[in-house]
């Protein structure tokens, strides 16, 4: 290994900000976040808690599940098929993402790329954010998200 580190590279909507002239966003269906989040209980041999849909201007969905280890909450991105972990629910995110847990990993066979707590947690101004719209970069400028995290599960509106 030659110590590199690889760049994140968030895709155009993964602010959630959109603007009138830009393409419509792309959509993760809260159906099928549901059906994965149930195959990870499954897989976590858990008992499913609840489940709410994002609410204008939040980015994510939300999702929880309760094991032998606790409760577990899930954030589903709306745009993009990502997942990350948290402790409990909260408007918006900022350094508060955990580690998935070793079930999580079966969230891939639903389509979802499940984020580490390293990479959601990396400084946002090391990103390569050419994919984003100028409105996006916009709102990052404004907005300034410290880390990955922050600028994918957001509430920005």
């Amino acid at each position: 290994m030659d110590g590199s580190r690889t760049v994140f590279r968030p895709a155009r909507g993964s602010t959630g900000f959109p603007h009138p002239g830009d393409p419509p966003l792309p959509d993760t269906a809260p159906r099928a976040c549901r059906s994965a989040w149930h195959a990870m209980a499954r897989a976590a041999r858990g008992q499913v808690g609840d489940f709410v849909e994002r609410r204008y201007p939040q980015t994510f969905h939300s999702a929880t599940l309760t094991d032998r280890d606790g409760t577990h909450v899930a954030l589903f991105h709306a745009h993009h098929p990502l997942t990350a972990f948290v402790d409990e629910r909260r408007h918006w995110y900022t350094d508060e993402f955990r580690e998935p847990p070793a079930w999580a990993g079966v969230l891939a066979h639903h389509g979802f790329a499940v984020l580490s707590a390293a990479l959601l947690l990396a400084p946002f101004p090391a990103a390569d954010v050419s994919a984003l719209s100028g409105s996006e970069l916009r709102q990052i400028a404004f907005r300034r998200p410290d880390t990955v995290g922050a600028a994918l599960f957001n509430a920005w509106g």
